[in-house]
Formats: C-alpha cells, structure tokens, sequence
C-alpha cells in the first residue's frame, strides 16, 4: 500500500460501522474516525447474532438470499483476519441450526417452509421427534420434528462488536462519542460532519451506518427511508454447576409463533425475539417477555431453572423490501450503508467489503447488482 487517500468518517458504531471502519483502517489507506452516540443504541449490542441465509430466508426475497449466502460464505475469513487483529474470539459457533414445530399446524408450516428452501437449492434435513431430540436431547417430548440446517451458524454478538473495536482502535481508526447531526456539503462533495453539540469533523468521505436513526441526519438524502422496528429478546444465564441446555440454535415454531433460542459458549442462551413498529421506542413490555418464555420453555422445559439476567431492545433498521441500502449517492463520497433489518451481523462483512470498493471508484460483489436500483434512486 502506498500513501493514505483521504480521511473518511464512519457515522455509527454498530457493527455495520465498526466493520466499515476497521476494514478500511486495515485495508483502504484512509483515516478513519467513527462517531457513535455510545448509548447502547446499536441494534447489534441486544442481536441474537444469528448467521442464518437459510432459516431467515422467505418467499420472494431471492435477491436477499443470495446476498445473504455471499454474506455467510464471507464471514468466517473476515473473523478469523478479525480475531487475529483484535487478539480475543468472536464466538463463532458452526454447529447448525435446527429449526422444530411444536405442534401439527406448525409442523405443516415447517413443511412448507422446507419445501420452499430445497426450491431455491437450498439444503436442509427434515427430521422426525426422536431424531430431532437426539441432536437436542432437553427438547421436549411434545415437538412434532423438525429441519436442520448445517449451514446456519451464530456468533457472540457482543464478543464480536468487542473484537472490532479493538481491532479498528489497532488500525489506528479513531473514535469519538457523540451524535451527527449533519452532513456537511460543499459544491456537491462531503465536507465531513457537524456532531448536535457543535463540533466539526471534517473529512473527504463519509459512511452513513446510524441504522435506524440514518434518516433523522441532515442532508440524508430523502430516498434513503429507513424506519425503526423495535425487537425484544432475554439474556438467560446457567444457575452455577449446571450444564448446558443446548448445543446449537433452535428456532422454533410454537402454536404459530416463532421464538428462537441462541447458545452461548458460557452456556447463556439469548430468547427472541419480538417484532414491532413503535417508533423509537425502547420499552420493554411485560407481554412480550411473558410470551417469549411461554414458547421458549414450551421447546425446552428446562429454561425454567434457569435465571432471567437480562431484557433487552433493539431498533433494527427496517426497509420496504427487507433488504439494505448500501449505496452511493449523488453527493461525491457520500455513501449510505444501512437498513439491515434482521441481517446486521450476517451482512457486515459483506457491507465492509462493499463499501470499501465504492470508496475505491470500484463495484462491489454481483450479488449486490439486484440493489443497485437503490444506489440509482440516490444518484
């Protein structure tokens, strides 16, 4: 590498920013400086950190499929680069995903959703009760079978927003706390950016990834239309010299609603998670934890004995199709990377190296072709 391009400022420090900001520390020759609220506000800190094209994929969202399936076959070699830079484990656990039905209406519902997959050429397993039990021998007796999915992984989302801003400080990236609440726009190129308190940072390039809050920035382009979905999800911990209670994720189907229940290498198991649109709001709602324990416990009985330690809410960025907008815009280095809705940690390393080559000039991976209509909308 020869020289620094530029300096570029990285608006949020979720894991789509800090991905964005030591990708390109490491990678792209720049300056980088990422300015975060530093309040808890990333959608990332309370995701359940799934890793899964297949049992996240859905009818008509084929094109977010295959992104998702480029995001999956990158993200195991940009944590590994990621731990090495950052010297801890990001938690990366490759043991699958079983996904069960609790009773006939859902197995049927499973069924469906089975057939759907193995229509895209998707893998899965369908499984009957006793082998699905024999995978996770604590399920209940009650599931009515269910379909694995080896390639649907997880990592620790908290480890893995640790790891980055360790790595990105190793870049040398720097990080200042506060809340943009401008762009700032010269001749038709970014200037930088002006922070709610005043103060400046100027710069050549500036990546938008403030996920839900994006669009109250000024001099966001109107297109860029992101709104906030609120998601709750629990945090249960092992009471002490209790074994775990799972060896992989389980998402299950109970009497039509969905919960899932992700494992920790503590034996931690995060429970979520509720689907809202309350605006900005972060309440945690009595109902919502009630019912996630309702389905969670019906799967596996044993949570019970376990200790409620957390509640937690995200706002992740919705969009209108589900699927991000990582583009650039018709200001000269500007560029918008946000809306990532339930895929924020599966997509990041994917939104990184994107980036970095729309700040090259360069266009990113094929399978971001089917968005570009976005980055034109933007143009």
């Amino acid at each position: 590498m020869q020289g620094v391009r530029g300096d570029l400022v990285v608006v949020g420090g979720g894991v789509i920013g800090l991905a964005v900001g030591w990708w390109v520390a490491r990678h792209g020759r720049r300056r980088v400086t990422v300015v975060d609220p530093d309040a808890g506000e990333a959608a990332s800190w309370v995701a359940a950190g799934m890793l899964a094209p297949v049992t996240e994929s859905t009818f008509g969202e084929q094109a977010l499929l295959r992104l998702n399936l480029l995001a999956a076959a990158r993200f195991p070699g940009f944590a590994a680069e990621l731990e090495d830079a950052a010297g801890v484990e990001v938690g990366l656990r490759r043991e699958g995903t079983l996904s069960v039905a609790y009773d006939a209406g859902d197995r049927a519902v499973l069924a469906r959703m089975a057939a759907l997959r193995r229509s895209y050429g998707l893998t899965t397993d369908e499984l009957d009760t006793g082998a699905c039990r024999r995978l996770e021998p604590l399920l209940s007796a009650d599931v009515q079978g269910g379909v694995f999915a080896a390639g649907d992984w997880s990592v620790d989302n908290r480890r893995y927003l640790a790891a980055l801003r360790a790595a990105a400080d190793a870049a040398g990236a720097r990080t200042v706390a506060g809340r943009v609440a401008r762009v700032d726009v010269a001749d038709g190129q970014v200037a930088g950016v002006t922070l709610d308190d005043g103060r400046a940072e100027r710069a050549d390039a500036v990546v938008l990834a403030a996920g839900a809050w994006t669009g109250a920035i000024g001099g966001v382009p109107p297109q860029v239309r992101v709104r906030p979905v609120r998601g709750q999800l629990l945090r249960l911990r092992l009471p002490a010299g209790m074994p775990p209670v799972l060896g992989r994720t389980v998402r299950a189907t109970v009497r039509g609603n969905d919960v899932y229940l992700v494992p920790r290498a503590d034996g931690e198991v995060v429970v979520g998670a509720t689907s809202d649109e309350r605006g900005f709001d972060r309440t945690v709602t009595a109902g919502a934890v009630h019912d996630l324990l309702r389905d969670a416990m019906a799967v596996v009985p044993v949570l019970a004995e376990l200790e409620l330690a957390e509640t937690c809410v995200g706002l992740r960025p919705g969009t209108a199709d589900n699927g991000p907008v990582v583009a650039a815009t018709g200001v000269g280095g500007l560029i918008v990377a946000t809306g990532h809705y339930r895929n924020g940690v599966l997509q990041s390393a994917a939104t990184a190296e994107a980036v970095a080559a729309l700040l090259d000039g360069d266009p990113p991976a094929p399978e971001w072709a089917p968005f570009a209509g976005r980055a034109e909308v933007l143009r």
